[in-house]
């Protein structure tokens, strides 16, 4: 049996399909019902934590709110399950609490530097998670996702899809980066063959095997939509300077807007790999992607 909490969620919702499928009884656990902690079963095998807050990109939300779940939440969680029977506690954390900007590749030996109340939440639930100790038997697994897409996902990747779709043209050619992208069917894959392993307790980095520039992003999108896009190489001083104007006129494109669509960062899972002494994961990024920008048809 395994538990899941945040399970009506975008991954949890996916994660319970794929588990039926392996034949394993999935057992929602929703954390806004005030008796969760007599509704959890504790014999279950495993306890997957997905609840949380999720990153507000329109910086509306409150600080405080982010520790209240993401953090002081996981805690008591985290206590019920080392009193419980259950022999492995996933903790969803995110790479946005080790570094919310990447120089090169982002691997588990960075020393963690989130800078936002998300991120900073993050990792102050993985500190108190490390810091206890944890039963023979049991086991702490903390993965740290990048951005987690598929069919029916509806964040960033589906508002550059609506973009792209209109045959607007993309103004940003002339800057090239690569980022780390998660399909969920990788996820999925991932956990169950952790479950099923004998992995060490640690800190895992998810993400596809190949980073993607998002230039080839634009370009998948209009393959999956079966029309000419448009890649505009306009010289970055203008748009840099467009963007410094957006920041005191209200426009669209604002010099944080710009850092976001053209930034690198590119997450190594090459540590989740060799402990499950696998090559490839079976779904590659770029094919992951179409599967997905498809779905928004």
């Amino acid at each position: 049996m395994i538990t899941i909490t945040g399970a009506t969620g975008f991954v949890g919702s996916n994660l319970s399909v794929f588990l039926n499928e392996k034949d394993a009884t999935v057992l929602p656990l929703s954390l806004r019902n005030s008796e969760w902690p007599e509704l959890l079963d504790r014999n279950s095998q495993v306890l997957i934590h997905l609840a949380g807050k999720a990153h507000d990109t329109a910086n509306v939300a409150c600080d405080d709110d982010y520790y209240k779940i993401n953090t002081e939440l996981t805690k008591i969680l985290f206590n019920e399950f080392l009193e419980s029977d259950i022999r492995d506690f996933f903790y969803f954390s995110s790479v946005k609490a080790a570094a919310d900007t990447v120089t090169g590749i982002l691997d588990e030996k960075q020393r963690p530097d989130p800078q936002t109340a998300y991120g900073k939440s993050k990792r102050l639930a993985e500190e108190y998670l490390l810091s206890q100790q944890l039963p023979a038997g049991k086991r702490l697994f903390i993965v740290r996702p990048c951005m987690i897409h598929g069919p029916g996902n509806k964040g960033n990747l589906n508002l550059l899809y609506k973009v792209v779709s209109r045959s607007i043209p993309w103004p940003l050619a002339a800057y090239e980066n690569s980022r780390s992208f998660l399909s969920i069917d990788n996820l999925n894959f991932l956990l169950w063959q952790m479950m099923q392993k004998e992995v060490p307790s640690g800190v895992y980095h998810f993400a596809d095997d190949q980073p993607v520039a998002t230039n080839k992003l634009v370009k998948l999108i209009g393959e999956a939509t079966g029309k000419p896009v448009k890649l505009w190489n306009i010289p970055q001083k203008l748009i840099s300077f467009a963007a410094q104007s957006g920041d005191f006129l209200a426009l669209p494109l604002t010099t944080e807007r710009l850092k976001k669509l053209t930034e690198s960062y590119v997450v190594s899972n090459a540590k989740i790999k060799k402990v499950l002494g696998i090559e490839n994961l079976p779904v590659a990024a770029e094919d992951g992607l179409l599967k997905t920008l498809k779905s928004f048809n």
